[in-house]
């Protein structure tokens, strides 16, 4: 079985819609470490949340990981990863971040616990809550 994720955007940046419109993209732009050891964890059928900073704080999609981790070829720097995506669906609704602190199974969850995270793993159990509720 594919492992999961979920990927933070500002969605003023690279929204949904975008990747939707694209029908594929590059996810760049992490630097933290943590992040970055997360992305290179990624294989090629691995399914990812798509989750709106900002203003938003929901979780609005899902996508594919269709290329595992490879060196960003703009950042000069072999350090920093990217993985591809392709688009999934879009969840029928979207689920706030207060939705899923308000829910006790995700107290020990690194969205809840560490903010600022960009690339985390999704435990089963917390996908399949997440999907029920769109």
């Amino acid at each position: 079985m594919p492992n999961r994720w979920l990927l933070k955007t500002e969605p003023s940046t690279y929204a949904y819609d975008h990747l939707e419109r694209d029908q594929r993209a590059v996810w760049d732009g992490v630097a933290n470490p943590v992040a970055l050891k997360h992305l290179r964890a990624m294989a090629a059928g691995d399914e990812c949340l798509i989750y709106h900073t900002g203003d938003e704080k929901r979780v609005v999609g899902v996508a594919r990981v269709t290329k595992a981790a490879y060196p960003d070829p703009k950042a000069g720097d072999p350090k920093l990863v990217v993985v591809d995506l392709a688009p999934v669906r879009r969840l029928a609704r979207s689920v706030s971040l207060a939705e899923i602190k308000a829910d006790d199974q995700f107290a020990g969850w690194e969205l809840v616990r560490v903010p600022r995270l960009s690339v985390m793993p999704v435990p089963d159990a917390h996908w399949k809550r997440i999907v029920s509720w769109s």
